[in-house]
């Protein structure tokens, strides 16, 4: 079966922005004038195609990352819609990672707002090449070189304006296209909102020509041959300027801005035009890098008659048809009822069936070609962040990382009988969202859930109770506190047992030293002359990660260390697998109780967005939630607040700010990084643990 569009005719692309922004909208209606749909879906009504989960269409807010494929001009698009509250950024994060291109939206009111500027970095970091939608451009207030400016000065981006608005907020009555310079007004028909291409109103000419002066002029520092087109005096035809902003925003050097309502159902079509016209097709980009068994690096394009390389990027569990794993095919290609080799786990998986998503609605398909997104039926061993590839060709793509949890709380199922499915649930959930960890307690037996935030962990209690039917009852919100070391110790630990016929032996010496924050665990065998035979060392490097997961002083995770095993022992009858790491994670709790050991907890950096009147009350309260006030800016008509604050300061914060602002401030807040716990707070937080966990234990 052939491709059913060529490679260059396909775009994949992904929608992100602040929370609100506008990007479902945006996205039904797209879907709705690509033929995809036939109605216009809306969030405020529950009726949006792509949120399509229960929780979604109640709260109005997108929850989990949804994907679709339309049709426009003859090109194929695969698009993500991706959620807005910082709690679900692995959906935007995982996106990102196998996305070739992505619309960057922003509120005409709001501007780069906190979410926006973390997304975008984001996309920075996975080198995606975006395109802006200055969307609500019909709201009171809205200002569109404003927000374009702020795309300038605070996400440091070369944002340059293709098309301008006719008018703001109430007299928003249309655009004016920079490249084919004509404007642009809608009329209401019964087939609904059409737009009218007229030459531009001789009122609107003299603005029009200076901003297609700054289009020319930036697309003319990419390309020599416009350049001196533009210096000659000439006007370059439409071809060669958008062929220069293709090349600029390919590059990462030019972001081409847009403008419209998307509720209104104007600029959509240009937006449209706009992600055929300049974002990449698989073809435009580099060849995707990769890694044999051996180590070796080597390269994948997109093309369907090499060999073939895919990536998991989403796990969800589908009530139909089971497990549902979404792949990014980026050589090859996957054929129904074929097998392919799990590269990370080292098995063979059979394709049992191939769906094209429109949100939660599939469409079998026989074949997945190079550069396309599916999701597959069949790879029961598959996680997120998993290759996908051929017996014969092995190799390893670049993996996703996830931040860590940084709140938790203890779940119980309500009745006995429950208790099995819960952990059934749980662990379909955490199979899902790698962000979402699942434990139980040792010394309480308590299953503790830990997740990015309130929000989370709210949607996943309504998850269990609703999908699986699971009556579950929650402790109060805790925070996930780590520990780490301050300084650098050797240790050795003997383990030796006779009971009668075979004993236990091991013998481990090794350091144990801090690393920079946030650099995690690091093994490293410098054993030599082989006093400790090779067969044994991973089972060593399983006992420090058992005992890694309790630490000594609070019984949390330890983090940010470096374990380097320098010598040992061994006896060729007593010792085992077994005895080595039991041996090790013995000696592990007594090194790390030696090395200085640190309480840490999660700073979150929090955003406030206040009228300024209130910005000296809000300031002195976080300095009394012991937080570090950042910077103060002005953005629009509100003062904007940067901060530090423990997230162990920041429960209930939504009352309270609201109390001292009249309901007039909001604030976002993303996890920044872990830092140590003052010796007088770190007493009262293990006093306080140490009193739960024996009350629980009761």
């Amino acid at each position: 079966m052939a491709r059913s569009y060529p490679l260059d005719h396909v775009r994949n692309i992904g929608i992100m922005a602040h929370i609100d922004a506008g990007k479902t909208t945006c996205t039904e209606r797209i879907l709705y004038y690509t033929g995809r749909t036939h109605k216009l879906g809306e969030t405020h009504d529950g009726s949006a195609t792509m949120d399509f989960m229960e929780e979604e269409k109640e709260r109005g807010i997108t929850i989990m990352s949804a994907a679709t494929t339309c049709i426009w001009n003859d090109n194929m698009i695969n698009i993500i819609d991706t959620p807005g509250h910082v709690d679900f950024t692995v959906e935007v994060e995982r996106s990102l990672r196998i996305l070739d291109g992505a619309i960057g939206l922003f509120c005409a009111v709001g501007g780069v707002e906190p979410q926006s500027e973390t997304v975008w970095h984001q996309a920075t970091k996975y080198n995606v090449p975006r395109i802006c939608f200055v969307n609500k451009m019909d709201r009171t207030g809205a200002n569109f070189f404003s927000v374009v400016e702020q795309i300038r000065e605070v996400l440091g981006a070369n944002a340059v304006p293709i098309c301008i608005p006719i008018g703001e907020g109430p007299d928003f009555k249309g655009i004016i296209d920079l490249v084919k310079m004509v404007q642009v007004t809608y009329k209401e028909e019964k087939t609904g909102t059409v737009p009218v291409d007229a030459p531009i109103a001789p009122e609107h000419l003299e603005y029009a020509e200076k901003w297609r002066k700054n289009l020319i002029e930036a697309a003319a520092e990419l390309d020599d041959t416009l350049m001196d087109k533009y210096l000659g005096g000439e006007d370059p035809t439409e071809e060669e300027i958008v062929n220069a902003v293709r090349l600029g925003t390919h590059r990462q050097e030019i972001f081409p801005v847009l403008c419209g309502t998307a509720f209104r159902n104007k600029g959509i079509r240009r937006l449209l035009n706009a992600i055929i016209s300049y974002l990449p097709s698989p073809m435009d980009l580099p060849a995707c890098k990769a890694h044999t068994l051996e180590g070796e690096e080597v390269e994948r394009r997109a093309d369907d008659e090499q060999n073939t390389a895919a990536l998991a990027f989403k796990v969800v569990s589908d009530r139909e048809v089971g497990k549902l794993v979404y792949v990014r095919v980026y050589s090859g290609a996957l054929t129904c009822g074929t097998y392919v080799t799990n590269t990370n786990k080292g098995r063979q998986q059979r394709i049992g069936r191939i769906f094209r998503m429109h949100a939660n609605h599939r469409e079998n398909i026989d074949v997945l070609y190079a550069g396309e997104i599916g999701a597959l039926v069949g790879l029961s061993d598959t996680v997120t962040g998993d290759t996908l590839c051929n017996e014969e060709s092995q190799v390893t793509l670049e993996s996703i990382t996830f931040p860590a949890p940084v709140i938790s709380i203890a779940v119980t199922p309500k009745s006995h009988a429950d208790r099995d499915k819960l952990m059934i649930a749980l662990g379909k959930l955490a199979e899902e969202d790698p962000t979402f960890t699942v434990r139980v307690d040792p010394e309480t037996e308590d299953t503790v859930i830990s997740g990015m935030g309130e929000l989370h962990l709210d949607i996943i209690m309504e998850r269990l109770r609703r999908e699986f039917k699971v009556d579950v009852t929650a402790g109060a919100p805790e925070v996930a506190y780590r520990e780490t070391i301050s300084k650098k110790v050797t240790h050795e630990e003997r383990l030796k047992k006779q009971t009668g016929g075979h004993g236990q032996f091991a013998h481990v010496i090794f350091d144990i030293e801090p690393q920079e924050p946030g650099k995690g665990y690091e093994f490293v065998n410098d054993v030599k002359g082989g006093d400790i035979p090779k067969d044994y060392i991973p089972a060593i490097e399983k006992g420090f990660k058992d005992a890694m997961e309790t630490g000594p002083m609070s019984g949390c995770p330890c983090v940010d260390f470096k374990i380097t095993l320098v010598d040992g022992s061994y006896h060729t009858v007593d010792s085992s697998d077994m005895a080595f790491r039991t041996c090790a994670a013995t000696g592990f709790k007594a090194a790390f109780a030696k090395a200085a050991p640190v309480l840490l907890e999660p700073i979150m950096k929090l955003t406030i967005s206040t009228p300024d009147e209130y910005s000296g009350s809000i300031t002195g309260n976080l300095c009394g939630l012991r937080g570090q006030v950042q910077g103060m800016e002005m953005v629009g008509k509100n003062q904007q607040i940067h901060a530090l604050v423990p997230l162990s300061n920041l429960f209930g914060y939504t009352s309270t700010l609201r109390n001292m602002t009249q309901g007039r401030a909001g604030f976002n807040m993303e996890f920044s990084h872990d830092a140590p716990v003052p010796q007088n707070v770190a007493e009262e937080v293990l006093a306080a643990r140490k009193k739960a966990r024996e009350a629980r234990g009761k």
